[in-house]
């Protein structure tokens, strides 16, 4: 089975989105974002399986959709899953540090940094929120997309 995938503009630059049928959605990645995807020999684009992905992108650049209705289809290890379930509780124009992170997904403080390596390997780029997790002093810190990237996206939620 091909992967489908799509392109969307944006002020991140231009996103490509993919999955392994329509709407469901495995990856969302930005120009030169670290460990993002690519397309790949034998990905099929098709547009209109993931027109309302597309949609909702819209809606949130343009600050009308606060929270993402979408059928996700990504796997990773079970501690990975933990840390992705948690950074899809961090409402809208919120943030959170890592250890606080880690504590909303039932881990020990002292797995911070396995829980920044989890938030690293998002595969759901802007949908899953790695974007408002922040250092433990207020800083931005650790986003694969660029730091110019996470401001844009904090400025967009008036967390900025």
């Amino acid at each position: 089975m091909s992967t489908l995938y799509t392109t969307c503009p944006s002020p991140l630059g231009e996103l490509l989105i993919a999955g392994p049928e329509p709407g469901a959605l495995a990856s969302v990645s930005v120009p030169g974002q670290k460990g993002g995807a690519r397309v790949l020999p034998g990905w099929r684009r098709d547009d209109a399986a993931f027109a309302d992905v597309v949609r909702q992108f819209d809606a949130y650049f343009a600050g009308e959709l606060k929270e993402f209705d979408l059928d996700l289809a990504t796997t990773g290890s079970d501690f990975r899953e933990r840390v992705w379930a948690a950074l899809e509780r961090i409402p809208y124009g919120a943030t959170v540090t890592y250890g606080e992170l880690a504590a909303m997904a039932g881990l020990e403080p002292r797995s911070v940094r396995a829980v920044g390596g989890a938030v690293g390997a998002n595969p759901l780029t802007v949908v899953r929120p790695c974007h408002r997790v922040i250092g433990a002093s207020g800083s931005l810190t650790g986003y694969a997309g660029g730091l110019e990237r996470k401001k844009l996206l904090l400025t967009l939620e008036g967390v900025l």
